[in-house]
């Protein structure tokens, strides 16, 4: 691959742009996908809801992995190829997931699409993050992070509109890859370039900024936060179409969480900048408990599509706030040390959908997974009172 994408300058708006449509194509599609073309999968295949939450988990498997690799990679230009790799295998695992029905091949390509997603999201991330603050350009996520909420809302009514021309769940499959296309291109020709011979070798010897109980406080929260955002990202739709009133209506919630986070990624910054970054992610942690334990409590459409809002409009809340935070902290090398707080965040994406999967499986509902939730998300929040309100806060 060659070292950089290409001879001439990049512009802000074309690395953030790169960047978002990088974050569409390795989470919106490489990962995201699954949730709203699950119901077409369970149904036409006989797919159980435990081999359902197996499957999210092996995906969530191959993220940690490539959070672990992400972690040790202190060569810049390693990173590069990696996220370069990345775009390209999200694409292909895509489009692999319709060649058979076989449940271990099925297992192959979401444990290579997680390990997409982890490019993007830390490697795409942390190579934005890093030119912004080469430019000396405010080192925010938000605008980066709309490529989450954008991602979702791809998914969400791509799987609606494509379910109406193809009903066969391999043929919605290969057509998401065939969408992924649109994304690929800017964000293969606009990655971020990779920064001259000096500041890469600087940043090779780079070490994270912070004490390790901050970082072990963190990332036992952030552990929450992740077993928070799983749940509803890979039974979200699962949960409404369970629902007899609701059935019909699970793309709708799902392209609500998308469409609440992309103007959430904006309030955030500003929440932060005014609150500091501990009582904005407290914030953030207390909105999105509510919104998961609301279809818990009511089975109406309301509440359905009132915890898809509130749990779209936080999430990307939390994402944001913490790796923008712990990447300020390690401004040579904001993956890396993204990457590192990312493991615990991965193993949550491990352990919360098996567990909920077979409790859905043993009760036939998801309520009891969703109060167990509720819970670890109230421990996450325990966890960051513990930190001094103005630990990190944001650049003015």
């Amino acid at each position: 691959m060659p070292s950089t994408p290409i001879t001439r300058p990049l512009q802000a708006w074309q690395v953030m742009l790169g960047g978002i449509c990088g974050l569409v194509l390795t989470i919106g599609l490489a990962r995201f996908a699954y949730t709203p073309l699950l119901p077409a999968l369970q149904a036409q295949t006989g797919l159980n809801d435990a081999a359902a939450g197996g499957l999210a988990a092996i995906n969530y498997a191959g993220y940690i992995v490539g959070a672990l690799v992400t972690a040790w990679m202190d060569d810049v230009r390693w990173r590069y190829r990696f996220y370069s790799a990345g775009l390209w295998m999200a694409l292909l695992t895509t489009a692999a997931m319709a060649l058979s029905s076989w449940l271990p091949a099925w297992g192959l390509w979401r444990f290579l699409g997680g390990l997409c997603g982890a490019t993007g999201m830390l490697l795409g991330s942390g190579l934005v993050l890093g030119w912004l603050m080469r430019q000396g350009r405010r080192p925010e996520l938000g605008v980066l992070f709309i490529g989450l909420g954008l991602g979702i809302v791809v998914s969400a009514l791509g799987a609606w509109v494509l379910s109406s021309i193809w009903t066969l769940w391999s043929d919605q499959w290969l057509a998401f890859a065939a969408l992924g296309l649109v994304f690929f291109v800017p964000a293969w020709l606009w990655r971020p370039p990779v920064p001259p011979a000096p500041i890469a070798a600087a940043a090779a010897r780079a070490q994270t900024q912070v004490s390790r109980r901050w970082m072990a406080t963190m990332a036992l929260s952030y552990f929450a936060a992740g077993w928070g955002f799983v749940i509803s990202a890979t039974f979200t739709v699962a949960i409404v179409e369970r629902e007899p009133a609701l059935a019909g209506q699970g793309a709708l919630a799902w392209a609500l969480v998308g469409l609440a986070a992309m103007p959430a990624v904006f309030l955030w910054d500003r929440v932060a900048r005014r609150l500091g970054d501990i009582p904005a992610l407290l914030l953030a942690f207390g909105l999105q408990t509510v919104s998961i334990v609301l279809p818990a409590l009511s089975g109406s459409l309301t509440a359905a599509l009132i915890g898809a809002l509130g749990y779209g409009a936080t999430f990307i809340g939390i994402v944001s706030l913490t790796l923008a935070l712990v990447g300020r902290r390690a401004p040579q090398n904001p993956g890396k040390a993204m990457a590192r707080l990312t493991l615990s965040y991965g193993a949550a994406q491990m352990i919360a959908p098996v567990v909920a999967g077979a409790m859905a499986q043993a009760t036939g509902s998801f309520k009891g997974a969703l109060w167990l939730t509720a819970a670890v998300m109230v421990v996450g929040m325990a966890l960051l009172t513990t930190l001094p309100k103005d630990a990190g806060p944001s650049l003015d």
